[in-house]
């Protein structure tokens, strides 16, 4: 059987870089070390940390000691309590997540309204919302847009800032943006910001043309991971056959075993 690894499969820098600040400060610290989320959503790395001392909280009010910003970032209250607490902070934000947060602050500190697309309970997605101030709202879905249109309309403001979180679908973010320009008319002025992050990017056009070639693509990563979602649903637009493991335990072998070539697409089973 061909197994093929898509080239761009595995953690990206800024989840990389993270998770070795983690494991320093865990190695160094004298202290308690905590972390505002889990580091990342993948269920083996937490558990990993865990087990070296990394303590998972949930709200900044359980917090002692240092804690931990995570890759996703995190509501501007967060900050604001830290500080206010005196608790120290290791800030692990994706820096394409920090610019986002600094560019929706500016847009609405210039009277614009925000359209944030995204998934709503994603913490990447609360915590820009955050940044956005109230003349704001988050697109989802397409039912989204007409909604978020009203309230716009309703502001009397005619700027209009159009960003998106970094790990959204590609091709969702350009259906819903053409959906924005096509009803809203010269009245107002659009400045739309392709904020998706390139590794998100190359990785939704590759598993798209790998997924018109084989008749198997296993997707490997965690099952509460927006990347990996996405990676999974643009696949199964060309291969019937696409599977979502997190561990080779998840694998129906015998099912695999029908197949002649298979890709595999997502991290390493080890790691």
């Amino acid at each position: 059987m061909e197994v093929i690894v898509g080239k761009h499969s595995g953690f990206c820098g800024g989840v990389k870089k993270s998770i070795a600040k983690t494991e320093e400060e865990l190695k160094n610290s004298n202290q308690s070390v905590y972390c505002l989320g889990e580091i990342i959503h993948n269920k083996q790395v937490v558990e990993n940390l865990e087990n070296r001392g990394l303590k998972i909280i949930d709200r900044i009010e359980d917090a002692k000691d240092k804690v931990i910003i995570r890759a996703h970032g995190t509501s501007k209250d967060t900050y604001e309590y830290a500080k206010s607490h005196k608790i120290e902070l290791l800030d692990l934000t994706c820096p394409n997540v920090l610019k986002i947060h600094e560019n929706v602050q500016k847009f609405a500190n210039d009277n614009y309204f925000i359209f944030l697309i995204g998934i709503k309970d994603h913490a990447e997605t609360i915590g820009t919302y955050s940044f956005c101030e109230k003349n704001s709202y988050i697109i989802e879905d397409e039912s989204d847009i007409l909604k978020g249109i009203n309230l716009l309309k309703s502001s009397n403001l005619k700027d209009v800032f159009v960003i998106s979180q970094t790990t959204f679908s590609v091709a969702l973010f350009e259906k819903f943006t053409n959906s924005i320009k096509e009803i809203l008319d010269s009245e107002f002025n659009v400045v739309i910001e392709r904020s998706i992050c390139n590794s998100t990017d190359v990785r939704q056009k590759e598993a798209r043309e790998i997924s018109k070639t084989v008749p198997l693509m296993i997707i490997v990563g965690g099952k509460n991971s927006s990347n990996t979602k996405k990676l999974y649903e643009v696949s199964k637009i060309n291969c019937k056959n696409v599977i979502h493991v997190e561990t080779k335990d998840e694998l129906d072998l015998d099912f695999i075993k029908n197949f002649k070539s298979v890709r595999n697409y997502g991290r390493s089973f080890n790691s």
